[in-house]
Protein backbone atom coordinates (compact mmCIF):
# COMPACT_ATOMS: atom_id res chain seq x y z
CA UNK A 1 0.00 0.00 0.00
CA UNK A 2 2.78 2.45 0.91
CA UNK A 3 4.53 1.67 -2.35
CA UNK A 4 1.41 2.61 -4.33
CA UNK A 5 1.07 5.87 -2.39
CA UNK A 6 4.73 6.67 -3.00
CA UNK A 7 4.39 5.99 -6.74
CA UNK A 8 1.25 8.11 -6.91
CA UNK A 9 2.95 11.01 -5.09
CA UNK A 10 5.99 10.73 -7.33
CA UNK A 11 3.81 10.88 -10.46
CA UNK A 12 1.85 13.87 -9.17
CA UNK A 13 4.98 15.78 -8.20
CA UNK A 14 6.69 14.96 -11.49
CA UNK A 15 3.68 16.09 -13.47
CA UNK A 16 3.36 19.33 -11.51
CA UNK A 17 7.07 20.10 -11.88
CA UNK A 18 6.92 19.68 -15.64
CA UNK A 19 3.71 21.68 -15.88
CA UNK A 20 5.30 24.57 -14.01
CA UNK A 21 8.57 24.44 -15.88
CA UNK A 22 7.20 24.55 -19.39
CA UNK A 23 5.35 27.81 -19.41
CA UNK A 24 6.13 30.94 -21.40
CA UNK A 25 7.12 33.77 -19.06
CA UNK A 26 8.80 35.98 -21.69
CA UNK A 27 7.12 39.23 -22.65
CA UNK A 28 8.79 42.15 -24.39
CA UNK A 29 7.67 44.42 -21.53
CA UNK A 30 9.28 42.21 -18.84
CA UNK A 31 12.41 41.86 -20.97
CA UNK A 32 12.70 45.63 -21.53
CA UNK A 33 11.93 46.50 -17.89
CA UNK A 34 14.51 44.05 -16.53
CA UNK A 35 17.15 45.52 -18.81
CA UNK A 36 16.25 49.12 -17.94
CA UNK A 37 16.46 48.13 -14.25
CA UNK A 38 20.05 47.00 -14.87
CA UNK A 39 19.35 43.29 -14.40
CA UNK A 40 21.08 40.50 -16.24
CA UNK A 41 18.40 38.71 -18.28
CA UNK A 42 18.57 34.96 -18.92
CA UNK A 43 16.22 33.67 -21.63
CA UNK A 44 15.70 30.03 -22.56
CA UNK A 45 13.61 28.42 -25.28
CA UNK A 46 11.78 25.12 -25.00
CA UNK A 47 9.37 22.89 -26.85
CA UNK A 48 6.96 20.25 -25.60
CA UNK A 49 8.46 16.78 -25.03
CA UNK A 50 12.06 18.03 -25.23
CA UNK A 51 14.26 16.30 -22.67
CA UNK A 52 17.24 18.63 -23.12
CA UNK A 53 14.88 21.60 -22.56
CA UNK A 54 13.70 20.06 -19.30
CA UNK A 55 17.30 19.43 -18.22
CA UNK A 56 18.27 23.03 -18.97
CA UNK A 57 15.20 24.34 -17.13
CA UNK A 58 16.10 22.33 -14.02
CA UNK A 59 19.54 23.95 -13.97
CA UNK A 60 18.02 27.41 -14.46
CA UNK A 61 15.43 26.81 -11.73
CA UNK A 62 18.30 26.04 -9.35
CA UNK A 63 20.24 29.07 -10.60
CA UNK A 64 17.31 31.32 -9.58
CA UNK A 65 18.16 30.51 -5.96
CA UNK A 66 21.91 30.87 -6.42
CA UNK A 67 22.09 34.14 -8.40
CA UNK A 68 20.13 37.25 -7.41
CA UNK A 69 19.16 40.33 -9.44
CA UNK A 70 18.73 38.23 -12.57
CA UNK A 71 15.53 38.01 -14.56
CA UNK A 72 14.83 34.49 -15.87
CA UNK A 73 12.45 34.29 -18.82
CA UNK A 74 11.47 31.37 -21.01
CA UNK A 75 9.35 30.81 -24.08
CA UNK A 76 8.12 28.06 -26.36
CA UNK A 77 10.23 28.21 -29.50
CA UNK A 78 7.13 27.74 -31.68
CA UNK A 79 6.08 31.27 -30.66
CA UNK A 80 7.43 32.87 -33.83
CA UNK A 81 7.00 36.45 -32.60
CA UNK A 82 9.34 35.93 -29.63
CA UNK A 83 11.67 33.57 -31.53
CA UNK A 84 12.07 36.06 -34.38
CA UNK A 85 12.59 38.97 -31.96
CA UNK A 86 15.42 37.05 -30.24
CA UNK A 87 16.66 35.39 -33.47
CA UNK A 88 16.17 31.92 -31.96
CA UNK A 89 15.62 28.97 -34.27
CA UNK A 90 16.06 25.99 -31.94
CA UNK A 91 14.75 24.74 -28.63
CA UNK A 92 17.17 24.63 -25.69
CA UNK A 93 18.68 27.92 -26.79
CA UNK A 94 20.05 29.90 -23.88
CA UNK A 95 20.62 33.64 -24.11
CA UNK A 96 22.08 36.06 -21.58
CA UNK A 97 21.72 39.82 -21.89
CA UNK A 98 23.60 42.48 -19.95
CA UNK A 99 23.53 46.25 -20.46
CA UNK A 100 21.01 45.81 -23.28
CA UNK A 101 23.37 43.54 -25.24
CA UNK A 102 23.44 39.81 -25.83
CA UNK A 103 26.58 38.53 -24.10
CA UNK A 104 26.03 34.77 -24.35
CA UNK A 105 24.24 32.29 -26.61
CA UNK A 106 24.28 28.50 -26.65
CA UNK A 107 22.18 25.77 -28.20
CA UNK A 108 21.59 22.53 -26.34
CA UNK A 109 23.67 23.37 -23.27
CA UNK A 110 22.45 21.40 -20.25
CA UNK A 111 25.62 21.22 -18.16
CA UNK A 112 25.18 22.92 -14.79
CA UNK A 113 28.87 23.86 -14.77
CA UNK A 114 28.74 25.54 -18.19
CA UNK A 115 25.46 27.35 -17.54
CA UNK A 116 26.66 28.62 -14.15
CA UNK A 117 29.97 29.70 -15.70
CA UNK A 118 28.07 31.71 -18.34
CA UNK A 119 25.85 33.35 -15.73
CA UNK A 120 28.81 34.16 -13.44
CA UNK A 121 30.71 35.76 -16.33
CA UNK A 122 27.69 37.99 -17.00
CA UNK A 123 27.23 39.43 -13.51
Amino acid sequence: MMRKIFILLFCILSFNANALEKKTTFTKDLFDKAQSDGKVVVVSSWIKYCSSCASQMKVLDKAKNDFKNIEYLKFEVTNREIADFLKVKYQTTLLIFKNNKEVYRSIGETSREEIYKAIKSSI
